[in-house]
Formats: structure tokens, C-alpha cells, sequence
């Protein structure tokens, strides 16, 4: 198992190459590669070509951490066919960029519009189409989150969604902050999965339909709108026991391949002690619950 820090917080203190070295003074030994302007930007073609990304692994090495998995955000899902087309393209920049760095874990989100979820589906899977004997050819896994806002949002149909593809290689991503959007049935997404599961987020979050969903309030009332936090663990709602037992139930933290990733936005002014913070309390609660 792989406990990463995602470096999003940093991203207006630091440079691309300085990255890697941050993580390491923090406490890590492994990172995720999220979105950035300079590498793999949202829903834009990737920027970094091969010396930038020889670059950047020369400083991971430097920085004695590894790149446990790569994210990107790209409209593979669109229901335009223009921006589908796009996306596709822009993937095989992104899996030749990931296979050049020596990883083997891409982590994204299904896209689309939810408003057009059949649409949605039906582009996803004339990307996957195209994207997944290239996935296969590099022996890089995809564990993809359906995010709020997604064509798929609820965890078990996301399921479903990946079972229709048919491959070992293609996962699912449980994004933690994202339970109450998944339909809040942790437990029956858990057993569902099972192997599944490649990758996790660790962030907390309020549960937006408590206070007869008033917990967050939009105007005007109505608005189609999907609300979370990236908090961390213990400032929100999310059952840390239930989910951290859940997976132990499964063997998660006792494999190899499983990646367990810090994934706090919400405090940058407090990012170093935040990051140190949700290390200590990812270790302690998998002790916790494998007996360890």
C-alpha cells in the first residue's frame, strides 16, 4: 500500500519540480500527479513534453518519493462529439506522459453532464473504445471516480458502468469527500467493489442533505448545483469508522497495488501542518482496523 499526498494546495507557492521535494519534508513517500498548468492541465491537451516530464521524474528521484498515480480531467465522456474526439486525443498524450514516468495507476472522473447521462455513457464508451487496448498495451489501470456533477455520480451504478467495459485494468477511485453524493451506502459500495477499488481520497466533507438540506445553502433555492468540501478528517460528516473498517473488511490496506492518497483543499494557508496532520491520522486508523 502507497500513501500519497496530492499537491493541489501547493500549486500557487511552488513549481512543478518543486513538488516532489515538498512531499518528502512532509513526511511522504509518494505523491499524486493532479492536474497542474504546466504538466497535465483540466480538460486541455497535456503541456509537458518529454524533457519536462524527464524532468520531473529526475526530481522525484532526487526527492526519494515515487508518483504513485497520475489524474487528469479530460471530457472522454462529452456529449458533443467534437469535444470527445478532443479528449481522446488528449489521452494518448496523458497514457504516453504516464507510461514514460514508469507508473502504472491513472486516476480520473467520468465527465459528461449529468443532464445528459445517456449521451454521456454512450461517448465514454466510444472513448473506451478506443483508449482501452492502449490502457491494456501500456499495463496502466484506470480507477476512475464518478464526481459530483459526473453523467454517474451514485457508487453503485458507477459500478455498473465500469463492469460494462469487461477489463481487470479498470477500476473504481472512492473519493471520500464525494460519500454523499455517491448515495451514502459506503458499506454496500465496499462489498460491491471489492478489488475494485484501487485508490482512495482522504477527505472529509459535510453530508449536504442533513438540515432538511439546508447544510449548505445556494440561491437561488433550486439551483442544479452539487456541494461538497475537501476537508480534514473529523471537521465534517464522513463515518471514519465505518469507512476506514469497511475496507480493512475488504483487505485494502493489505495490498500491494492499493494507493491511499491526502487529499485536503479547503486549508492552504495551513497546507504543511494539514498534510502532516491527515499522514499521522491515515497510519493510526489503518493500525487501528488491521490490528497492526
Amino acid at each position: 500500500m502507497k500513501i500519497a499526498l496530492d499537491p493541489t494546495p501547493f500549486h500557487h507557492d511552488l513549481t512543478l519540480l518543486e513538488f516532489p521535494q515538498r512531499v518528502r519534508d512532509l513526511g511522504y513517500d509518494h505523491l499524486q500527479l493532479t492536474p497542474h498548468k504546466d504538466f497535465i492541465p483540466f480538460f486541455r491537451h497535456p503541456k509537458a513534453d518529454d524533457d519536462l516530464v524527464d524532468d520531473f521524474a529526475r526530481a522525484c528521484r532526487n526527492a526519494g518519493v515515487s508518483v504513485a498515480s497520475v489524474l487528469p480531467v479530460l471530457r472522454w465522456s462529452g456529449p458533443s462529439e467534437d469535444e470527445r474526439r478532443a479528449a481522446v486525443k488528449q489521452w494518448k498524450r496523458v497514457i504516453e506522459i504516464t507510461a514514460r514516468l514508469g507508473v502504472d495507476t491513472i486516476n480520473t472522473e467520468f465527465s459528461g453532464r449529468p443532464e445528459l447521462s445517456e449521451e454521456s455513457e454512450r461517448a465514454f464508451y466510444w472513448s473506451m473504445e478506443e483508449l482501452l487496448p492502449l490502457f491494456e498495451r501500456e499495463g496502466i489501470r484506470v480507477l476512475i471516480d464518478p464526481h459530483p456533477d459526473d453523467f454517474v455520480e451514485d457508487g453503485l451504478e458507477a459500478l455498473r458502468v465500469i463492469r460494462g467495459l469487461n477489463s481487470p485494468l479498470v477500476g473504481m477511485a472512492f473519493v471520500a469527500c464525494h460519500t454523499f453524493h455517491y448515495g451514502d451506502q459506503s458499506p454496500a459500495i465496499f462489498e460491491a467493489a471489492g478489488r475494485r477499488i484501487g485508490l482512495l481520497h482522504i477527505a472529509d466533507t459535510f453530508d449536504h442533505h442533513r438540515s432538511h438540506g439546508l447544510r449548505y445553502i445556494t440561491n437561488p433555492p433550486g439551483n442544479p448545483v452539487r456541494v461538497h468540501q475537501h476537508l480534514p478528517i473529523g471537521r465534517g460528516d464522513v463515518d471514519w469508522d465505518e469507512f476506514f473498517s469497511g475496507l480493512a473488511g475488504q483487505g485494502f490496506f493489505d495490498r500491494d497495488d492499493a494507493v491511499v492518497v491526502s487529499s485536503v483543499f479547503a486549508e492552504d494557508e495551513n497546507a504543511d501542518e494539514v498534510s502532516r496532520y491527515q499522514l499521522g491520522e491515515i497510519r493510526r486508523r489503518i493500525d487501528a482496523t488491521t490490528g497492526q
